[in-house]
């Protein structure tokens, strides 16, 4: 990938549904040059797809948080079952390092977040925990906070 590549993928993740003529525009090259980088990037792989950006990814009216989590012994399959059940976990996320799994949670209070906590500790096998609440979020090349 190029320069002129890399600054046609930083615009379309700020807007991945850019017209073609936007997208020329902004980085001052024909829309056949941007039609024919965009398919060669898609053919070799370097984009995958497009994807839409919620209200609720961008909401500050819920609490979110990471969840940082010990396992002892071979639980971890078990559990990432039982994370993966529970409606305010959003992702769950393997990891090497001191922590085990790292778990993105969203509730509507902090009251909820508080039980879905107490929720995960509890879970058989869980020894350790460590919980960040993300203040503010921003995407890659974005312009959503």
């Amino acid at each position: 990938m190029d320069d002129l590549d890399q600054r046609l993928i930083a615009e379309l993740r700020r807007d991945g549904r850019a017209s073609v003529q936007h997208l020329s525009d902004r980085l001052g090259i024909s829309r056949a040059t941007v039609r024919a980088r965009m398919a060669r990037l898609q053919q070799q792989g370097e984009i995958l797809g497009y994807t839409a950006i919620t209200r609720g990814d961008v909401s500050d009216a819920t609490v979110r948080g990471l969840v940082l989590i010990g396992i002892e012994g071979r639980g971890g399959d078990r559990i990432m079952a039982r994370l993966s059940g529970m409606a305010q976990v959003t992702a769950v996320h393997s990891t090497n390092g001191k922590w085990d799994l790292v778990v993105e949670i969203s509730a509507q209070s902090l009251a909820e977040l508080d039980e879905v906590l107490r929720r995960i500790r509890n879970l058989d096998g869980v020894t350790t925990s460590e919980t960040n609440l993300l203040l503010s979020s921003r995407r890659a090349s974005s312009r959503w906070t």
